[in-house]
């Protein structure tokens, strides 16, 4: 854990226990949002239990642990391969759940995205996710994210349609 994290702009005061849950779910972030370090799952399983949960239906369905995610992440960061988080907007804990609303951005230089050669453009969005730590790994994570205002700024989208 030793690269640098973007700043927290709200963060309350936290026991040990819960800076270190936080600490926890920022590596993982931070790896998860590495276009040179997320290589998929290997890279992040470190940070994660064995039977790690993934929620995230509309954005991604087909994720089921952080390990899925990871793998999917990998893919989209093959498309944006400067995206990064700008700042973690709040960061807290209660116990073992963490929350992190954080901001990111990114522009399509990378590889095609379904189809769509790079466009140049780029984006930047906020997402918030929820965490539950379990003996100093993430047991699950929930994420809310809006996809589809960063492929509108990316050029992904046809018509109502994402490509």
């Amino acid at each position: 854990m030793a690269d640098e994290q973007p700043s927290t702009k709200i963060s309350p005061l936290q026991t040990s226990e819960e800076q270190k849950n936080i600490a926890v779910v920022k590596e993982y972030m931070r790896i998860a949002y590495s276009p040179t370090e997320n290589s998929g799952r290997s890279s992040v399983a470190h940070l994660c239990t064995d039977d790690s949960v993934f929620d995230a239906p509309t954005t991604f369905p087909g994720c089921k642990t952080p390990l899925d995610y990871a793998d999917s992440h990998a893919k989209v960061m093959s498309a944006i391969a400067d995206l990064h988080i700008t700042s973690f907007d709040i960061a807290f804990a209660k116990a073992g759940h963490v929350l992190l609303r954080y901001a990111a951005e990114g522009s399509h230089c990378g590889k095609a995205h379904n189809g769509i050669e790079p466009t140049g453009n780029k984006a930047k969005w906020h997402a918030a996710a929820i965490f539950e730590v379990r003996d100093g790994k993430v047991y699950s994570f929930t994420k809310e994210w809006d996809k589809l205002h960063m492929w509108k700024q990316l050029g992904w989208m046809r018509g109502d349609e994402y490509a």
